[in-house]
């Protein structure tokens, strides 16, 4: 079996689409294919960006052309969907890929419950996160302040390690108010974005209201995300292979 051909495979297995990072973990498994190469997921990437097999669909997330007309709508957004649906599956599935870069550095990974039930790749969030349960860290007002952001990492002493905040098109403003309430724990704040709204969350943290937290919070776009996802997934895969 050719290269592209596993790729393929293991795209058709998973509904004709998937991530960078799925691959990762996923085509060097196939039996009948060799990868006489010291960098198999550099290949993996090059394969990928062959337009007679292949076609992304947002950043990390590819698919196989031959599946583009059967592909539900939460993977390939169509163009007469309302725009407010097309931006919550964009919301959810960036929520996906940080649930996931948690789990892989085994980290608790929650998301509130009104988003439990949104689609992420063929799954619902609640089968990915590793949590359905707010851990009690501090006082009720606090928890309830922080089981409305959109992503949380917990550490393995229950306490908070990271929180993410998706912006896809809504007010960042909101979400920088929830950081400072939460200020007082050990812990980085990230709002998450499209790479053109970077001006604009400087400008919104360099406000006075937000002194406090503005030298913790950190801008991450999309496209360094899913890179981060797809490294991680990388990482996993080398360790899963040497028994670490």
């Amino acid at each position: 079996m050719k290269q592209h051909e596993a790729v393929i495979e293991v795209m058709k297995g998973n509904g004709g689409y998937a991530t960078l990072g799925f691959l990762y973990q996923n085509v060097l498994k196939v039996q009948d294919c060799k990868w006489n190469t010291r960098t198999p997921f550099a290949s993996i990437r090059r394969i990928v960006q062959d337009d007679r097999f292949f076609f992304k669909i947002r950043p990390g997330l590819w698919a196989l052309k031959t599946e583009k007309n059967r592909l539900p709508d939460d993977i390939l957004p169509q163009a007469k969907q309302p725009e407010t649906k097309n931006d919550e599956y964009s919301h959810t599935y960036y929520q996906g890929l940080l649930v996931e870069i948690g789990n892989l550095r085994r980290y608790q990974t929650f998301v509130p419950s009104q988003d439990r039930n949104k689609r992420y790749l063929g799954k619902k969030l609640c089968d990915v996160v590793a949590i359905r349960e707010m851990y009690r860290f501090s006082y009720e007002h606090v928890v309830n302040i922080a089981q409305t952001v959109d992503v949380m990492w917990f550490n393995e002493r229950k306490m908070p390690a990271g929180l993410f905040e998706i912006e896809h098109s809504t007010d960042m403003h909101r979400s920088l108010l929830k950081f400072v309430e939460l200020q007082d724990f050990f812990t980085n704040f990230r709002i998450v974005a499209d790479e053109v709204r970077r001006r604009e969350f400087q400008g919104k943290v360099s406000l006075r209201a937000f002194s406090a937290i503005n030298r913790r919070v950190e801008f991450w776009c999309y496209e360094d995300v899913a890179k981060l996802h797809s490294k991680t997934s990388e990482y996993a895969s080398i360790e899963a292979r040497m028994n670490l």
